[in-house]
């Protein structure tokens, strides 16, 4: 299911024994753009600590009850590695927390989720970790963050990132949620991070190859849109792009031989 990352916010997190907390926010990384942590704020259970959870520990969310079932107990959640809540999420931390849960490392591998294209949450079926000539180096970023950047078309700048849309079994991000409003009255499109060129960081922009006018031609988007196949597909073929469940069967059918 396809969910705004903004109407996560606020969701409550029940573990195994209790509730755990609510959602605050995501982090991601840049090169799959996949949620690999999300940030729960734990009121007065933890306080002063960021805790974040793994997907590897989520459940589907629950749109009509706004929470998320956690496979994990409370002593299993305060007892995790800890993180300075002013101080990015540094590798070093990465495998201490996944070494203490025992999770496969995502970025041990070639796909999305390490040695797996899509995320495996039960332990019986992880394989052994991949060798570290396949690793690479994910920089983690904030949603709270990256909303708010600006985004730059191949001529000219078109509008900012309002939200992102997020895949609640893979935990990928599908789109980027952009506002156009200073440019054209009050419309809303979607732009997937697979079209996306670059992000400069330092800028706070992201960069696509694609032209002022074919993003404003796309499809509109609004908040009450159901993000349906038949819009989807709509999408890629007005950017003359193919689908990302297509290109995702392709790289499943490509491991399995």
């Amino acid at each position: 299911m396809l969910i705004n990352a903004k109407a996560l916010k606020g969701f409550k997190l029940d573990g195994i024994d209790g509730e755990v907390g609510s959602i605050k926010e995501f982090y991601f990384d840049d090169q799959y753009w996949a949620i690999r942590y999300l940030v729960a704020d734990t009121g007065n259970w933890l306080t002063g600590r960021k805790v974040l959870i793994s997907p590897y520990a989520l459940d589907e969310a629950n749109i009509v009850a706004k929470n998320i079932s956690i496979r994990l107990t409370k002593r299993q959640i305060e007892n995790s590695p800890s993180i300075d809540s002013d101080k990015p999420v540094s590798r070093q931390f990465e495998e201490g927390y996944f070494g203490y849960y025992g999770y496969p490392m995502y970025w041990g591998g070639a796909y999305m989720w390490g040695d797996y294209s899509d995320i495996v949450r039960e332990s019986n079926e992880w394989s052994k970790p991949i060798g570290l000539e396949k690793s690479w180096d994910a920089h983690l970023r904030s949603t709270n963050e990256v909303s708010g950047y600006h985004i730059q078309a191949s001529d000219g700048e078109i509008g900012h990132v309002k939200d992102f849309i997020i895949d609640d079994e893979t935990w990928a991000i599908r789109y980027l949620v952009i506002e156009t409003k200073n440019w054209w009255a009050g419309k809303t499109v979607l732009v997937s991070p697979h079209w996306i060129e670059r992000v400069s960081w330092n800028e706070a922009k992201v960069f696509v190859s694609l032209s002022r006018d074919v993003i404003q031609q796309s499809p509109e988007y609004t908040e009450e849109s159901l993000l349906t196949s038949d819009y989807e597909s709509k999408l890629h073929r007005h950017y003359n792009r193919q689908e990302y469940w297509l290109d995702e069967m392709i790289g499943k059918k490509k491991k399995s031989h």
